[in-house]
């Protein structure tokens, strides 16, 4: 393993550890297409060093966790010219080169993923990714309300004082500066995988329409029941991606169109508008979940009750849940609910850089945690961000014994205490949300069948 103990050397200090894990992380990653200024005091290995150390710092303020990352480089790379002092200038060079950044490192982890962590890549035989979207808070400034707040268009009417005071509040609510983050979540190991930044009112299905390029050929993905519609669905057909999402009532299904030899849950996802523009149906599976208070109604476009059973297909929905989890990491524990920038670019900067380093650490720890058999979902994160800090804020003292990096990662796991049911606690900022109804299901009309099976034949002759 590259990031085992070295027991040769008697005293080791806990910057190397850092540089030890920088390494690791970072040694499939090309820096070599990237070409600063001759005058520029950076690297590029130093530059996403130091963007990694400020994102995994505790320091209060930015500035202070540059200027804590900015020291540690110095250790990390003593040969090298010494870095500039301005966290302006630190952030101006990361918002001309971060896009990069993400590029390269986003490679690196996923490479890094499948090599390392190749016996647990699969989840009955597919590479299983969960979508999602999730809102950030920002700091109430002009630039982040300019750039991310989403547009509000009221129609003016005659209203009341009481019913215009409502309005301004709502209004006011409503243009709070927030990120929307919508990530592909690998769900086998809990790590990310891709991501897409936008104001508060993005497209979460058009943001992981973007993403399908960086998935596998025949990869699985889990949504929840706000990432249906024709369009978006046959989008991953078409790219050779499989889905499997949740439906509620506000979608119809039809049943005996004629397309496929019918079976047990064959239904068609064929709405109006599809019809009208001569777009053929798309020939889905609907599996019905049993559990809890009420039914789940799943669809997805792996036909074959062998490939893929119901028992599986309610398995995987389940591990889909995760990504709830993950977002619960990156808010909670690693305490990202609201960001620090008072800028837009700033802001940006800030979540990219967060995401990384929490995918880099989580990444170091469970490959090496999987040596000693331990599953991914008894990784404990905050002891993992705990081991990280602590070699962050004692990088030029000695390593204690028992207490390198590596030590204390072993020591991340969760316990195995018995813990009650939370369900019954009050929590007044819980969303109680009724859970989506029962789709639409239809047989369809001859008029149905017969211009469906003429899309079928032109599509075929064309």
């Amino acid at each position: 393993m590259p990031h085992q103990d070295q027991d040769g050397q008697k005293v080791r200090f806990n910057y190397q550890y850092l540089r030890q894990a920088l390494d690791w992380l970072l040694r499939t990653a090309i820096f070599s297409s990237l070409t600063f200024r001759d005058d520029c005091t950076w690297t590029a290995q130093s530059l996403a060093s130091a963007a990694l150390l400020w994102a995994w710092s505790d320091e209060a303020t930015l500035g202070e966790r540059f200027e804590s990352a900015r020291r540690i480089v110095q250790w990390l790379f003593p040969r090298q010219q010494e870095p500039a002092t301005s966290y302006q200038a630190f952030t101006k060079i990361l918002q001309r080169w971060t896009s990069h950044f993400v590029t390269l490192l986003q490679a690196a982890l996923r490479q890094r993923m499948q090599t390392a962590l190749a016996e647990r890549w699969l989840l009955h035989g597919f590479a299983v990714f969960g979508g999602d979207g999730s809102r950030v808070e920002l700091p109430r400034t002009k630039s982040n309300e300019a750039a991310y707040a989403p547009a509000v268009t009221r129609k003016k009417r005659k209203r009341s004082r009481r019913g215009r005071q409502l309005d301004r509040s709502r209004a006011r609510k409503a243009n709070s500066a927030q990120l929307w983050l919508t990530t592909l979540w690998h769900a086998a190991t809990g790590l990310p995988w891709d991501w897409r930044l936008g104001p508060a009112d993005s497209s979460e299905r058009g943001h992981l329409l973007q993403m399908l390029a960086s998935l596998p050929q025949s990869a699985l993905i889990a949504a929840d029941a706000g990432f249906v519609g024709y369009e978006f669905l046959s989008g991953i057909v078409t790219s050779g991606r499989h889905f499997l999402v949740r439906v509620g009532s506000n979608i119809r299904l039809l049943r005996k169109l004629g397309l496929a030899r019918e079976s047990e849950g064959l239904v068609y996802l064929w709405p109006d508008h599809a019809a009208q523009k001569n777009k053929p149906p798309l020939v889905l599976r609907l599996v019905i979940a049993q559990g809890g208070k009420h039914p789940v109604y799943l669809i997805t476009s792996i036909l074959s009750e062998r490939r893929l059973s119901a028992r599986q297909v309610c398995d995987l929905y389940r591990l889909r849940w995760g990504i709830e989890l993950f977002y619960r990491h990156l808010k909670q524990t690693y305490q990202r609910r609201k960001l620090r920038s008072a800028t837009a670019e700033n802001a940006r900067l800030e979540l990219e850089w967060s995401l990384l380093g929490l995918w880099a650490m989580a990444l170091y720890a469970q490959v090496e945690l999987a040596r000693k058999q331990v599953p991914a979902h008894k990784i404990s994160m905050a002891g993992v961000l705990r081991a990280f800090r602590r070699m962050l804020r004692d990088y030029r003292h000695p390593s204690e014994p028992r207490c390198s990096l590596c030590r204390l990662i072993r020591c991340a796991i969760i316990d195995d205490y018995p813990r009650g049911n939370k369900a019954s606690r009050v929590d007044i900022r819980r969303k109680h949300e009724q859970p989506p109804g029962p789709p639409d299901i239809r047989d369809a009309t001859r008029a149905q069948i017969d211009r469906a099976k003429r899309i079928v034949i032109t599509a075929e002759k064309g």
